[in-house]
Formats: C-alpha cells, sequence, structure tokens
C-alpha cells in the first residue's frame, strides 16, 4: 500500500503528506494535519474539540482505539453560578434541528491530548516541527471551500457570534467559496501549542485562557477538570466483513451492526443493493458536524482520526480565534446520567480493514449517524464491490431515517420505485450534498477524499 493521506479539506492532506516526506510516521502524520484542520476546517473542528481515532502499528500488527472525545465538567465547583444554555434551531436539510450553544454548552475538550498521546506513542518527528504546516496556514489564511461555504451559510447564526462575526463575516459579508478564511489569533494559539505542547490546553497559557473566560461568563469547565483530562487507548471492536476483519469502535453509531447484516452486494442489481442497504442501515438519524483524516505511512502503519467541535458554542477565546466545543449541547450525544469526568458519547467510527496480507484499508467518515451509512457504503464499495477508493466514495449515497429514504443524484429509476414498493418514502435530493457525511479512505488501490465537503487525497510516489 502506497502512503497517502484523505482529509476534509487539500491543506490539511498538504500538511499530511509534509510530515510523511519527512520521514515521520501515520502518527505524526495525522498529528500535523490534525492541527491544520484546526486552522483549516474551523466550521468543522477545532483546537478545542474532541475526536476518536485508531492506530495500526505494521510492525507489531497491533491496532489501538483513542479516545480524545470531549468529557463532561464539574470536578470540582458543582455549585458555582452556571450561565444558561442558548437555544436555537438550524435548519439541516429540510429539517430543523434544535441545538444548544453558549459558554455553558462547552465540555472539556479532548483533541490536543489525542494529539499528544498519538506522537507520544508513535512519532518521530520532533512536536514543534509538525505544528510548522498548520502555522504557516494561520499566518497566510486559507482558502474556502464551496462545502465548507454551504455549511457556514447554514451555522451563520451560530459562527458570526461573538468573536466569530469578524472571522466569518469579515466587513459584514458572510465568507463565501474562494474566499480566503483568516484567523490571525491562532497564530498565538498554536505558536503556544508549539512551545508548550499539546499541555498548553490543560495546564498552560491556552488554559489559563480558556478558565478566565469560564469565570467571566459562569461556564462549567474548571482547572480540575482539565488538570484529569487524559486520551485514553483501548482494543477495537473487530467484525468479520468480505474476507477481511474489520477494526472500528462501538459508539453510538456503531458500524458492526449494519456490517454484520449487510449481504454480499456484488453482483445484485441497483435496486436489489439499496434495498440491502437500507435494511441495514434504516437505524435514528441525528445532526453533526465533524471532519475524518486518514492516513497510511510508508512502513504500511495507518492512523485515522474523526474530530468535532459539535455545532461550535458561539464563544471563542479572546485573542486567540479558538472556538469552543457545544458537546454539551448536543442533545444526541447525551444518553443516560452523565458524571463529571465520564466521557460523552459519539458517533465517530474510525475504522481499519485487514485481511491475510495485512492493512486492506484504513477510512473513517464524518456527519452524525449519516457518517455510519456513508462510511459502511465505501466499504461496501472498496471491500467487497471491487470499486477503486474514488469511485467508491463518489458513488451516490442513500441515508435512511424515519420512513424516508434520501437518494443523492445519480441511482436509477428503478431504485425508488424498489424502495416505495418497499414501504419507504423517498426524497430525491437535486444535487450532492454534505448531508450524506464525508469520507475518507486509504486503499492499496489510492487514496480518495469527499467531494461533498471539499475532501481532498494525496499519495507519495512509490519508494
Amino acid at each position: 500500500m502506497r502512503a497517502g493521506v484523505a482529509a476534509g479539506h487539500p491543506a490539511t492532506v498538504a500538511a499530511g503528506i509534509e510530515a510523511l516526506e519527512a520521514g515521520g510516521s501515520a502518527a505524526d502524520a495525522a498529528v500535523a494535519a490534525g492541527l491544520a484542520s484546526c486552522v483549516a476546517e474551523t466550521v468543522m473542528t477545532g483546537l478545542l474539540g474532541g475526536g476518536h481515532g485508531i492506530y495500526y502499528d505494521a510492525v507489531t500488527g497491533e491496532a489501538r482505539n483513542l479516545d480524545c472525545f470531549v468529557a463532561v465538567p464539574g470536578l470540582e465547583a458543582p455549585d458555582r453560578p452556571r450561565a444558561e444554555l442558548v437555544e436555537l434551531q438550524v435548519p439541516f436539510g429540510t429539517e430543523l434541528v434544535h441545538y444548544a450553544i453558549g459558554i455553558a454548552s462547552c465540555g472539556v475538550p479532548g483533541l490536543p491530548a489525542g494529539l499528544g498521546a498519538l506522537h507520544a506513542a508513535h512519532g518521530r518527528l520532533p512536536w514543534g516541527r509538525l505544528v510548522e504546516p498548520a502555522l504557516r496556514l494561520a499566518r497566510d489564511g486559507v482558502e474556502f471551500p464551496p462545502a465548507h461555504a454551504a455549511c457556514l451559510a447554514m451555522l451563520e447564526p451560530v459562527m458570526t457570534l461573538n468573536e466569530g462575526a469578524a472571522i466569518y463575516a469579515p466587513g459584514g459579508e458572510l465568507l463565501a467559496a474562494g474566499g480566503r478564511l483568516r484567523q490571525p489569533g491562532l497564530v498565538r494559539a498554536l505558536e503556544l501549542v508549539a512551545a508548550e505542547g499539546p499541555d498548553s490546553v490543560y495546564d498552560g497559557s491556552i488554559a489559563e485562557a480558556l478558565l478566565r473566560l469560564m469565570d467571566e461568563r459562569d461556564g462549567l469547565v474548571t482547572r480540575a477538570d482539565l488538570e484529569a483530562y487524559e486520551a485514553e487507548w483501548s482494543p477495537p471492536a473487530v467484525v468479520p466483513y468480505a474476507g477481511t476483519r474489520v477494526l472500528t469502535r462501538t459508539g453510538l453509531a456503531p458500524i458492526e451492526e449494519p456490517l454484520a447484516v449487510l449481504p454480499r452486494l456484488a453482483g445484485l442489481t441497483a435496486a436489489e443493493r439499496a434495498l440491502a442497504l437500507v435494511a441495514a442501515l434504516d437505524r435514528p438519524n441525528a445532526g453533526g458536524d465533524t471532519t475524518n483524516l486518514t492516513v497510511v505511512d510508508a512502513e504500511g502503519s495507518a492512523c485515522v482520526l474523526t474530530s468535532s467541535l459539535g455545532l461550535g458554542a458561539g464563544e471563542w477565546l479572546p485573542g486567540l480565534d479558538v472556538h469552543l466545543n457545544s458537546m454539551l449541547g448536543e442533545a444526541d450525544l447525551i444518553r443516560g446520567e452523565l458524571a463529571p469526568g465520564d466521557r460523552m458519547g459519539s458517533m465517530m467510527s474510525p475504522s481499519l480493514a485487514l485481511d491475510d496480507d495485512g492493512l486492506a484499508l484504513a477510512g473513517g467518515a464524518a456527519g452524525g449517524t449519516r457518517l455510519r451509512g456513508a462510511l459502511v457504503q465505501v466499504l461496501a464499495g472498496t471491500l467487497d464491490e471491487g470499486l477503486d477508493p474514488a469511485e467508491a466514495v463518489e458513488r451516490p449515497r442513500l441515508h435512511p431515517a424515519e420512513g424516508v429514504v434520501h437518494l443523492e443524484p445519480g441511482f436509477d429509476d428503478d431504485v425508488a420505485v424498489a424502495l416505495e414498493q418497499a414501504g419507504y418514502a423517498v426524497r430525491a435530493w437535486p444535487d450532492r450534498h454534505h448531508y450524506f457525511g464525508g469520507v475518507s479512505v486509504v486503499t492499496r488501490a489510492g487514496a480518495a477524499g469527499d467531494l461533498r465537503r471539499s475532501g481532498a487525497a494525496a499519495s507519495l510516489p512509490p519508494a
């Protein structure tokens, strides 16, 4: 398998490729790309967000999940004043989805700890070297792609609050596709991350800025919450599929369930294939703004990392342009009672597929519960139906939700007929849309990013 990177923005891909070309490992490239995504993809993710990853070590053959998702605050001062959540409805496709934002929606960030854990366990390049691509992006600004502009238009009420107005609506005009995303405060934030390491967010300068904001605006995150946070490694879940073993995590939208019941799709008609996918994927719907990156290095080790801010709190660290996460306001992530220090639930499913020859695929997806369907359809396309990654990622997708099957353009006419005869309502979308998730994948046949979210991919030349 050739070394390569696939991610949600060309600048994110370039940062990962730069690390690989410098002799870095898959972990180094994932860290560099992850930090770059916190500059280039700030409508999707950010330095104070959370994520999940999976890492495969080609030398030992060991794979481990990495939990760096947001934790519930409140380990000290449980009686401190608390701001009220700000309720709002956000249009998502044809639906209005309920969210809650504001300072009280911010949980304990985990992404920096996760990047630090990746580097400590599997990195080869100096930490400061991995921050350099993100710093250049922050200094120079970065092109704002069409899918991000579409997402910003949807999230305008949140993204233009407070300090966000100067970033995403400079001069009073909402940033459009092809514009330059400029976040000058991120230069200082990343300089601190370069000098102090990821611990800057937990017991350094960025932590102090975050705690001051929490005190001023009655947020929930305290010093004890930050100091107690640790990224956690664990064994992956394993499910057999199409002659491979798929390694993933069991979360709020696990892919093991549909893969376990999905029949072989190779050789089926378009209608038969659609009915089989809908039967396997018909699960409750949810929202979410996430991004994903996938890296394979020259030795065959791989890292997949999915990260998110949630919708975003509409609060930024003053002078640093760092957006706070809004995970405590994401109703779909809160299942049952959560105690201080607990990890919140997540739908992220970074995954690997191994066969008798080793790593066959590394990939992940963004998009709430739609990420499960997006990833399963790409896994089926590559591992079962023999498509190359670009074909599998670009192929039209479907998504069943509450008795309605959403179809991207490109399906045969008999697909809608068969679904309606099976009792489903069908909504045919006029265009490709980021609603259907964003997949980034690297396989033996190459790498692919998802154009639905302005993704990109690149591979290193053969050694």
